[in-house]
């Protein structure tokens, strides 16, 4: 009896010692999320379009602030999306990524109000954005860490509305009028980016990242309603970002 529980047991630690290392990969593999290859991941944050100062020449918004009181800072604003992601290697993805911003910002004339009873010329501008982005991410320490700082380039096909609705002067015989005035088109988008992300568990990601993009919009000038010829769409997005690997 006592040889026989002797077998068993040393036969239970042999099993164990050549299994262990076994059962640890597994375990390593399952937490690291070696094995996945695709990402979804969501991310809610804000664009920050160009400061007065930089913005491009002939820009709209930059002319409007001659006769209208806004400012430009008043566009940044909520901007949220998706994004697919598929791992060549363990440093290299790439992905798809598509994403909305919309923006209404109220205006009055500066110096020109309504003569009979004094009220304010009141506008709405309104710009609206929705950029479809292919990107290339490099991430150094791999997919496999538990911290995972990356940078990126891309292209984004840049879908764009912007609209000035509701009452304005026409200074050549200072006449008041309602109307609506829209622009609208698609732009190729440079796209730069970076971000860090932290490895939650084997499935689930999260992180933070900032995005910069330059594009420049045709509004069709006077003959569209316009007071200048463009528009700038260029500016930062910054986002917080969580994602699901599989």
């Amino acid at each position: 009896m006592k040889t026989t529980f002797r077998r068993v047991v040393m036969g239970a630690v042999t099993a164990a010692v050549l299994l262990a290392p076994a059962a640890a990969q597994a375990q390593i593999t399952r937490v690291s999320g070696a094995d996945t290859k695709q990402s979804l991941t969501f991310h809610l944050g804000a664009f920050l379009p160009k400061g007065e100062d930089a913005r491009a020449d002939g820009d709209v918004l930059f002319t409007n602030l001659d006769s209208l009181l806004f400012d430009i800072k008043d566009f940044r604003g909520f901007s949220g999306g998706v994004e697919w992601a598929f791992a060549l290697t363990n440093h290299v993805e790439v992905g798809a990524d598509v994403s909305f911003y919309s923006k209404s910002v109220p205006s009055i004339y500066r110096s020109v109000v309504h003569e009979d009873t004094g009220a304010e010329i009141e506008q709405d501008l309104k710009l609206r954005l929705i950029p479809v982005t292919a990107t290339v991410k490099f991430v150094p320490t791999g997919r496999d860490a538990s911290i995972q700082p990356y940078v990126g380039v891309g292209a984004a096909f840049l879908n764009w509305r912007y609209t000035e609705t509701g009452e304005f002067v026409d200074f050549s015989d200072d006449s008041i009028f309602r109307d609506s005035f829209a622009a609208k088109g698609t732009k190729v988008a440079p796209v730069v980016l970076g971000g860090v992300r932290f490895l939650a568990n084997d499935a689930w990601t999260v992180g933070g990242e900032v995005r910069w993009h330059k594009a420049t919009g045709d509004t069709g000038g006077i003959d569209e309603g316009f007071l200048a010829d463009k528009i700038d769409l260029g500016g930062w997005t910054a986002n917080f970002s969580f994602g699901f690997r599989f």
